[in-house]
Formats: structure tokens, sequence, C-alpha cells
């Protein structure tokens, strides 16, 4: 069974990868390797942040003081 990874220790797996494949070292089957398990990473980590920006949402309070869903604003904006 595969044990599940953390946001932290994904994103670092996943920067690792993207400068390796960008240092253009990798022989072609391994950039292909590479490229696929960054993939697989980069849905990991779109996982932790859609479940983290759901779980922001719903412990956002109205301004009646209830507990409800709210959209999440970045601010980037």
């Amino acid at each position: 069974m595969a044990e599940k990874v953390t946001f932290e220790a994904a994103l670092s797996q996943l920067e690792s990868i993207v400068r390796e494949l960008e240092g253009g070292d990798a022989s072609l089957d391994d950039s292909i390797k590479l490229f696929e398990k960054g993939i697989k990473l980069s849905s990991v980590c779109a996982g932790y942040l859609k479940n983290a920006r759901q779980k922001v949402e719903q412990l956002v309070k109205d301004s009646s003081g209830e507990i409800g869903a709210q959209p999440f604003d970045s601010g980037d904006e």
C-alpha cells in the first residue's frame, strides 16, 4: 500500500523534478518518467489545495454569525 505524502513533501518533490527537467541532462526516457511523476504529484497538490479551500469556505461565518459557505477571495485581484 502506498504511503500518503504530505502537501509539503509532494511540492518539494515536484519542484525537484521541475529543476531536473529544466536542467536538460536527463535522457528522453528518464524525462518522460519524471514528467509522469510530476503530473501525479501535481494532482496530489491540487487535491490538498482543493480540500483546504473547501475547509476555509465551510468555516467562514456570515454577517449574522452563522457559519456558512462563502467564496474564498485570494486577494490576488
